[in-house]
């Protein structure tokens, strides 16, 4: 059985201090699935693919640390099936809560999604606050505060030199 695959958890054969490296050697065999789920993100978002990766790790090691191979099949691709929520769950946490340089309100993000899902369906820009119960003024500051996007400095620099 391959190191990996190991119960991190419930192994009582391996010697104190271990069942650690066997998470960590999980971890590290699967960092190249965090980093796909992690681009993926920073595609849809426009926050940078290394911050989101570094979650994704984070997630990774929380599923590594509760995986019990026992109860499962010793696949690869079974705990790639039982990491997936904690590396969706933790970018998502963290996109959620500290995604905006500023604090936007929930109802607000709400609100903004809905208004650019009617866009999408070809609503005229004028209409979208009655149909969405607000005044024109209002969606105008939705607008303005949700277009707010987190941009990496390192990447600032390097349109700077262009």
């Amino acid at each position: 059985m391959p190191l990996a695959v190991r119960s991190c958890q419930t192994r009582q054969r391996v010697a104190p201090g271990s069942d650690l490296q066997v998470c960590d050697a999980l971890v590290v065999e699967h960092l190249p699935f965090a980093a796909k789920v992690a681009a993926n993100y920073s595609r849809r978002t426009g926050h940078p693919k290394e911050d989101l990766e570094q979650l994704a790790a984070i997630g990774l090691i929380k599923a590594s640390r509760r995986y019990d191979d026992k109860r499962i099949n010793n696949s690869k691709s079974n705990f790639i099936a039982y990491a997936r929520p904690f590396v969706n769950g933790e970018i998502t946490h963290y996109l959620r809560d500290k995604g905006f340089l500023i604090t936007v309100p929930g109802r607000w993000r709400e609100l903004h999604v809905r208004g650019q899902k009617l866009i999408r369906a070809g609503t005229r820009a004028e209409k979208i606050p009655d149909l969405l119960g607000i005044t024109p003024m209002r969606w105008a500051e939705i607008v303005e505060a949700c277009a707010v996007r987190v941009v990496a400095m390192n990447h600032m620099a390097a349109e700077e030199e262009l």
